[in-house]
């Protein structure tokens, strides 16, 4: 559990009640880094409204305080009764909020679908086994008048882009939010980057790339890393021109993936040749020893993971934000501080800092986007 200073989190909006609702399937797994897609949906969701969490390992805990912060109206229930016990109606949605490095569903969580679909659920799916392709789940959609969706099942290949070299036509700064591990913070940070600028009058746009900012309901969207690689790069550069023709943005940030000195992942290397950022923002948690699902890989360093960045592509650093997961709150301020020193970089915690540091860090590196502020201070 993150023990937090004060939380820049952005709160769920006040949704209409004829927003879809949904519950999160997330069992022992709430707060944890294979419970990222439950976290970030917690923690901002424009798309569903998220009327509890199954985890019978935190049952009776409120959400908002397992992630450290404020207390919220999600609270955490021990199984699927429960969860439809708590809901005035049936819930529109089961989100399945679990992101395991296999990217595959046990029996018992098949089982546990199924179930939902009985209820009359239609199921969202973030992982890379596609329920739409099983003969079992397709059967019981049409049975119960449900649907499935598949978030990261590809368009056609007939459909899918090429890089074509038009994303040196956006005029506007890109900015990659990158990190040294994958499930470290950076699609948290780019969403509270993105809020932050346009809170003070800066039109930001974010491109998510992977499942939970999709889920989530970004308008402006690719699950990179269930695109054929030849593509990835160009679906990644259409999705940004598209975002730039129809919002016109002043800025606009890119939800890095996994990480550029991480073997197992190319995420991050499609995300560099397809953005082309003018500036990136790099993510790290200086208590983590060894790469999340590799026991055996230790984490790199901030500044070689910089190096090696600024040597693969056409770019450079312009800040850091720390996760302060394991940290005392009295480590967090110093650890922001030592970084700073070390490395001649802006450093911040996008959770626990003011809002006004990451404005500054992105000022500092693109300062004509001051001009753009309507709100100042």
């Amino acid at each position: 559990m993150l023990k937090l200073v004060k939380s820049n989190v952005i709160p769920l909006k006040k949704t209409s009640l004829n927003i879809p609702t949904a519950i999160i399937y997330c069992e022992g797994q709430f707060g944890k880094t294979d419970g990222k897609t439950a976290n970030g949906l917690v923690r901002s969701s424009q798309k569903y409204r998220i009327l509890s969490v199954i985890d019978s390992e935190m049952a009776g805990l409120n959400s908002g305080e397992v992630l450290g912060e404020e207390k919220n109206n999600i609270p955490i229930v021990a199984n699927m009764m429960e969860a439809t016990e708590f809901s005035e109606t049936m819930p529109d949605y089961f989100i399945f909020g679990i992101a395991p490095s296999s990217g595959v569903l046990s029996n018992a969580e098949k089982s546990i679908i199924l179930a939902a679909m009985s209820l009359k659920m239609n199921i969202v799916n973030g992982l890379h086994e596609f329920l739409s392709d099983d003969p079992k789940f397709v059967e019981a959609s049409q049975r119960n008048n449900v649907t499935i969706f598949d978030i990261r099942k590809p368009k056609s290949k007939e459909n899918l882009n090429t890089f074509s070299g038009n994303i040196h036509d956006v005029k506007c700064p890109r900015i990659a939010i990158l990190g040294t591990d994958c499930a470290i913070g950076k699609r948290t940070t780019a969403t509270i980057l993105t809020a932050t600028l346009r809170k003070k009058g800066i039109n930001a746009v974010m491109i998510a790339t992977g499942q939970t900012g999709i889920i989530q309901g970004s308008a402006y969207c690719v699950a990179l890393d269930a695109v054929p690689s030849q593509f990835c790069a160009g679906e990644l550069e259409s999705v940004i021109l598209e975002a730039y023709k129809i919002e016109k943005p002043d800025v606009i940030i890119i939800e890095g993936q996994g990480a550029l000195s991480h073997p197992a992942f190319s995420t991050s290397a499609f995300i560099l040749r397809g953005s082309c950022p003018t500036g990136v923002i790099l993510q790290h948690s200086p208590k983590r020893i060894n790469r999340v699902d590799f026991p055996n890989m230790l984490m790199p360093s901030v500044a070689s993971e910089i190096k090696l960045i600024e040597t693969f592509s056409d770019t450079c650093v312009i800040g850091v934000t720390l996760n302060h997961e394991d940290m005392p709150v009295d480590e967090i301020s110093a650890s922001i501080d030592d970084y700073a020193t070390q490395l001649g970089l802006p450093v911040t915690d996008a959770l626990s800092q003011p809002s006004s540091s990451l404005i500054s860090m992105v000022l500092s590196a693109f300062s004509n986007l001051e001009n753009k502020m309507t709100v100042k201070g």
